[in-house]
């Protein structure tokens, strides 16, 4: 398997996460590019190689324009006026208020393009959010010129961001910026499979109304799980996209046998739309022992999970979302790489 990394996903550093009422060091760090790394060195699962870089066209391709050039500049701007912390959003444009207007000040814009308040932007942000669309871009190339399956190791993750909303840790939607990838590069139908802990409501959002990429997502019940507003089984799509959205909300403390059962009806739904290559949205944050997550999946248990991708026999990109556990977050993910290689 063809591995994707750039030590340059590591220059966003945030130092603040709201989490419980309090400011917290993020559970989104750095330090979880190491932890992956070494579970892949461990189990030799193959090269790493570095992504090229691809500049912003994938980006447009699936992300407004205006919001692009937002997260360029924030962090320049937000200085600029004066701030001292990191850019931190503090009103929406909520639902008495208007969303039709863009604020002239920073503290509005980062408001508007904000999905939520436990994502700052910091020094790097904007540099690692490219890297990261690097690593995927480089990897969707390689499955669609080879066939052969390869994993991006993003970092910030990606399948919050919505077309022009940032949140969850999330800036370009990477899952999204690859499955357009794929379709520009002829393919006529793609499947993302979002098996992270959170729902994908950036993916979802992006590809709604569309029916050249069918979007499953496996996650925590939203009436009690983040984001909340989203994930819920009666999305199923509108317009042309109709039928092209499945949700599976589970609840906390699902554990594998439950986990494994909505996955198999997700490929299932995958296998008879015929699609033509498989996004893995791979988020680790299932595990039993996550910090910020409510599944009970065991360590052995991401095994299982890569053999059943590899059973539906699609070229496959895995990208990395989710995962905090910081002593098996790289070994969890390595456990679903070499179950599928191994089939």
């Amino acid at each position: 398997m063809r591995l994707y990394h750039s030590e340059t996903t590591k220059v966003r550093r945030a130092q603040t996460e709201l989490h419980d009422g309090a400011l917290v060091p993020p559970f989104e760090c750095p330090e979880r590019v190491d932890l992956v790394l070494a579970g892949l060195e461990a189990r030799g699962l193959g090269e790493v190689c570095a992504p090229h870089e691809h500049g912003l066209a994938p980006v447009l391709a699936v992300h407004d324009r205006d919001y692009v050039a937002f997260l360029e500049h924030c962090w320049t701007e937000w200085q600029a006026a004066g701030h001292a912390g990191e850019a931190i959003p503090n009103i929406w444009p909520a639902r008495t208020l208007r969303g039709d207007r863009i604020p002239d000040s920073v503290a509005g814009r980062l408001g508007y393009y904000a999905l939520a308040c436990e994502t700052s932007i910091c020094a790097g942000t904007f540099e690692a959010a490219m890297a990261s669309k690097d690593v995927a871009v480089s990897a969707v190339d390689h499955v669609l010129e080879t066939g052969r399956p390869a994993f991006g190791l993003c970092r910030p993750p990606g399948h919050h961001a919505a077309s022009d909303q940032f949140g969850g840790y999330c800036f370009f939607n990477n899952a999204a910026i690859a499955a357009q990838r794929a379709l520009d590069a002829g393919r006529r139908r793609v499947a993302v499979l979002d098996v992270d802990f959170h729902h994908g409501n950036g993916t979802q959002q992006i590809f709604y109304a569309r029916d050249d990429v069918l979007v499953a997502s496996i996650h925590g019940d939203p009436a009690v799980t983040f984001p909340y507003f989203l994930g819920y089984a009666d999305e199923r799509g509108e317009g042309v996209g109709e039928g092209c959205n499945l949700n599976l909300p589970l609840p906390p403390g699902t554990t594998l046998t439950r986990w494994v059962a909505a996955l198999d009806e997700a490929l299932a739904w995958i296998r008879e739309g015929d699609c033509e290559l498989l996004v893995v949205s791979l988020g680790v944050d299932t595990f039993a022992g996550d910090p910020i997550s409510a599944f009970r999946l065991e360590s052995d248990d991401f095994l299982e999970v890569g053999r059943r991708l590899a059973g539906l026999g699609l070229p496959t990109v895995f990208l990395l979302e989710g995962g905090y556990a910081v002593e098996e977050i790289g070994v969890n993910v390595a456990k679903v790489l070499s179950g599928f290689s191994l089939g």
